[in-house]
């Protein structure tokens, strides 16, 4: 496969720098200081709906060893398993490590009273492996794992339920009322929810005359969700990105709304014999090149959105602009997308072209970040530039399934959540003036992955 190819005033510029140095000065000790989860349910009492034997007893799923495990019944939805944290507690992440009888749809749930639950995470595609659900909020003293579907045909078993959390100590804080808008508060005004769409590496040369053609059919299905606008992770087009092929192929199907859409080029792009990202330009234009460059930035709602291109984070003239950018930020909210992976599961893997980018971001407390370049979905728990899980970090979203050849799943990365390999879809992506999830929808329309709802740092 193609690798990466790599190739205003002073004052201004200088004023924007110093002032992103001074607010990165104040940021770091900040995160340096920040609380470290602890894990609240070693050892606690629990109870199971079932056990396999007097061996696989609900204990065995919090005491700590990796060796032994809790295991349900053989053949029978829905099961579950509880533990009693002692006292109320508030919990931020459950960490979930399945043995080989796992469970294909099951909800991780919270209770005061052990009778009336509420809903922390909803799977709803499970694969086995880590689920490390991370970013949660909620308050009880008893958490349970509640299995709905089996992935085998066995029961289910876990090797551990880690619970990390507090007892006491947080408190719910009393939400303060908005004030009226005013002309000196527009820039931060909550202005409601919105989604968005996005894939990346779409339009393989190919049309809708072929039933193997998958881009017509994610076209079809981000139009079906009518999203305020949608996101292209770069490698719009295959295999050389000439404009030919985009009239040809891309235009053909997510071309019907490229209007409403926001992109960035992949690698493929720079292939164009014509030059590197002569057909991208040529085609998306202005819409690709707001600002004159093939990277630039824009807002919605409590969002700021950074569109970047990845193959060239060697030039300074990117870097330089990207702080430039961030220091006039107004939003609370911060979401950027480019094309090569820093983390990544799939064949190409761990990409370091942008961990520099990362550094500049994660300083900046951004939250989201979108790419493509493997052909798999992929999520990954929050995490720092050097790839430490932190609650404080970014969460990054592998979004490679927009229609070309899928690639395998290669060497799992730590801090990866879910990994899906071989099917095509779209992110539906929703956001709120404080905060963000989104769904993996394949194109038979059915929901392939839940995320987490994560609040903006």
């Amino acid at each position: 496969m193609p690798g990466t190819t790599g190739p205003g005033t002073v004052g201004t510029v200088l004023a924007a720098v110093l002032l992103l140095v001074s607010g990165l000065l104040l940021v770091a000790p900040e995160r340096a200081g920040a609380a470290v989860d602890t894990v609240i349910s070693t050892g606690k009492p629990a109870t199971a709906s079932s056990t396999e034997g007097s061996s696989y007893a609900a204990q065995n799923a919090f005491d700590g060893n990796p060796a032994t495990r809790w295991a349900s019944v053989e053949g029978k939805d829905p099961q579950w398993v509880k533990v009693d944290l002692g006292s109320s507690a508030t919990v931020s992440r459950v960490n979930l490590t399945w043995e080989a009888a796992y469970a294909k749809t099951y909800r991780v749930e919270i209770s005061e009273d052990n009778s009336t639950w509420t809903r922390l995470a909803n799977e709803t595609a499970g694969n086995g492996g880590t689920d490390d659900w991370t970013g949660l909020s909620g308050k009880g003293r008893y958490l349970r794992v509640y299995g709905t579907a089996r992935g085998t045909a066995y029961g289910y078993s876990l090797f551990g339920v880690d619970v990390y959390g507090n007892f006491g100590g947080t408190t719910t804080p009393t939400p303060t009322p908005t004030p009226s808008p005013s002309p000196s508060s527009s820039p931060t005004t909550p202005t409601g929810a919105f989604t968005v769409v996005a894939a990346g590496d779409i339009a393989a040369q190919c049309t809708a005359s072929d039933s193997a053609c998958a881009h017509p059919k994610t076209a079809a299905l981000a139009q079906q969700i009518n999203p305020k606008f949608y996101l292209t992770m770069g490698d719009n087009q295959y295999d050389d990105a000439r404009i030919e092929d985009y009239r040809a192929y891309y235009d053909k199907s997510w071309g019907a709304f490229k209007s409403k859409t926001h992109p960035i080029p992949g690698n493929h792009e720079t292939y164009d014999p014509a030059g590197s990202l002569a057909g991208y330009k040529a085609y998306f234009g202005a819409i690709a090149y707001p600002q004159g460059k093939s990277y630039y930035s824009f807002d919605e709602g409590n969002w700021h959105f950074i569109a970047l291109d990845s193959n060239s984070f060697d030039q300074t003239a990117q870097i330089d602009w990207l702080k430039a950018d961030l220091a006039k930020n107004a939003k609370s909210c911060i979401a950027a997308y480019w094309h090569h992976p820093l983390y990544s599961s799939g064949g190409h893997g761990n990409d370091p072209v942008s961990k520099p980018v990362w550094k500049i971001l994660y300083a900046a407390k951004a939250d989201l970040i979108l790419n493509g370049h493997d052909h798999h979905y992929e999520r990954f728990a929050p995490q720092d530039p050097d790839g430490k899980a932190t609650s404080a970090g970014i969460v990054e979203i592998v979004g490679g399934m927009g229609g070309a050849e899928p690639y395998a799943i290669e060497t799992v990365q730590p801090n990866s959540q879910k990994r899906i390999s071989g099917e095509y879809g779209v992110l539906k992506l929703d956001f709120t003036d404080t905060g963000y999830g989104w769904t993996y929808v394949g194109t038979d329309g059915k929901v392939k992955d839940t995320s987490p709802k994560y609040s903006c740092h």
